[in-house]
Order: C-alpha cells, then sequence, then structure tokens
C-alpha cells in the first residue's frame, strides 16, 4: 500500500505460513528416510519447473520484462560488482570472467525465475514435509533465462561426496542420503522442463555462472568486512570461499573441454 495516510509509510500485508524450513540440517526430532527424502528433494525441483511455467501475461507479471540478452547483462552486471569490491587477497577471475563474456547463449527462454531458489527459501508442510507450501525471499524475482535460475541454486548445492570446504560452508540439507547429485538435478531439470541444453558443453556455462556470482556475493560480504563496514567474525575467511570458488570454476572449464 502505497497510501502513507494509512500508517504513516509505505507498507505491504504478508500471509503467515506455518511450517517447516529446512536449513543446513533439518528440524530436531524430524528424520525422513532416502526414499522420503528423495520425494522432497524432487517435489523442490519440481515446483521450481512449475515457477518457469507460469504464464508471465496473465499474472501480470510482463512489467519485470527487461528485454532479450539476460544472460548477457548476469555476466557483465556480475562482473562489474565483482571489479568494485575485489580485494588484494583473492583471484581476478580474469580467465573465468573472459570464458563467461565469450560463451553467454541467448536467452533459452524468458520467464519468471526467483533468483534465490534454495532448500532454506521454502515453507514445508508440518503434515507432510516433502510437500512445499510456500515459497520465501522473492526480492531478486524478476523475468529472465530459467537454466541461469538453475546454475543459481546449484552453486549452493553440497552434496556428501564433496570435500571438505564446500562441507563446511553447507547452508542446506542436500548432503543427506535420497537427494540428488548435481548432475542428477541437472537431468531431472531438463527432463521436467523439456529445455534442451548439451550437458557437457553447454550447460558448463551456467555451472561456471553460479560459482562465479556466489563468489561474487561472498566476496562482497569479505569486502565490508575488510574495510571494517561490519565486525562479524564469521566474514574473516570469505576470502578463502571467494578463491575455492575459482579453483571450481577452473575444473568445471577444464572439464567442459574433454
Amino acid at each position: 500500500c502505497t497510501d502513507e495516510s494509512v500508517t504513516g509509510a509505505e507498507f505491504y500485508v504478508m500471509e503467515r505460513i506455518a511450517g517447516i524450513i529446512p536449513r543446513k540440517n533439518m528440524p530436531r526430532g524430524l528424520s525422513l528416510d532416502a526414499a522420503t527424502t528423495r520425494k522432497l528433494c524432487t517435489n523442490v525441483l519440481d515446483k521450481l519447473v512449475e515457477l518457469h511455467q507460469v504464464d508471465v501475461r496473465a499474472s501480470g507479471l510482463e512489467s519485470l520484462r527487461k528485454g532479450s540478452g539476460y544472460c548477457q547483462r548476469q555476466i557483465e552486471g556480475w562482473s562489474d560488482r565483482f571489479s568494485k569490491a575485489k580485494a588484494w587477497s583473492v583471484s581476478g577471475f580474469a580467465e573465468e570472467r573472459e570464458w563467461l563474456k565469450e560463451r553467454a547463449p541467448r536467452d533459452i527462454a524468458n520467464c519468471v525465475i526467483h533468483n534465490d531458489w534454495r532448500f532454506d527459501n521454502v515453507v514445508l508442510s508440518e503434515q507432510d514435509p516433502t510437500q512445499v507450501i510456500g515459497v520465501l525471499d522473492w526480492e531478486m524475482a524478476t523475468l529472465g533465462d530459467p537454466l541461469m535460475d538453475l546454475g543459481n541454486s546449484l552453486a549452493y548445492w553440497v552434496q556428501a561426496d564433496d570435500d571438505f570446504i564446500m562441507k563446511g560452508v553447507r547452508r542446506q540439507p542436500t548432503h543427506l542420503p535420497g537427494m540428488l547429485l548435481r548432475n542428477e538435478v541437472v537431468d531431472y531439470y531438463l527432463d521436467k522442463s523439456g529445455y534442451k541444453v548439451d550437458r557437457q558443453g553447454e550447460w558448463a556455462f551456467y555451472e561456471v555462472y553460479g560459482l562465479f556470482r556466489l563468489a561474487v556475493i561472498a566476496q562482497q560480504i569479505y569486502y565490508r568486512y575488510h574495510h571494517k563496514q561490519t565486525r562479524n567474525p564469521a566474514f574473516k575467511n570469505f576470502w578463502i570461499m571467494v578463491n575455492y570458488l575459482n579453483w571450481r570454476c577452473k575444473q568445471v572449464i577444464k572439464q567442459s573441454k574433454r
């Protein structure tokens, strides 16, 4: 509501949803077997596919449209943000930024995307924890390429066989027995959505983009800590994660050339 006479300022009213939010670990006392965990996993992915199939015109969201070239705009935008927040202790991502710029594809579609799709941004039913009853944190939602949305999500997807660095920053229960592995997530999503992309070569762009975007976010946080704009000690070693994500990007690029 933009009528400031009501409360003295602009405001909005949001429905409260009572449910379960799966964070780093499932809530204490909630134990899911592998089959149930897999159902939860695929249900969350199904909701992402469902979001990407929303009729933009019928839903009145056309005002979010900025035209084609979403992929290119994202690469340019995140590269610029990284340059502004770079500290001496982190890699410059020169190879990765150039690689992304040269390979930015045409948008595979232009649909509603969430831009921060994670397990800790969904609300699950208390009666059936495999069912998604709400989705949170829509402030970055826009119209864009759905595969970029998936790439963003997979950057946070820490699986059981990842190394200790990835496991150390896990924020969602994607390590549990029954959860799909990252490559299985991509296959599942592509099968469900009907989008066609070469898994060996073309998909690497979206994966590297997601990792680079996450690196920029971590670097922006570390930049504020480095310049004493925040004192949270949890941010002290974020530069290590940025350099690690640089290594991950290089590995994906290397594998895509085989």
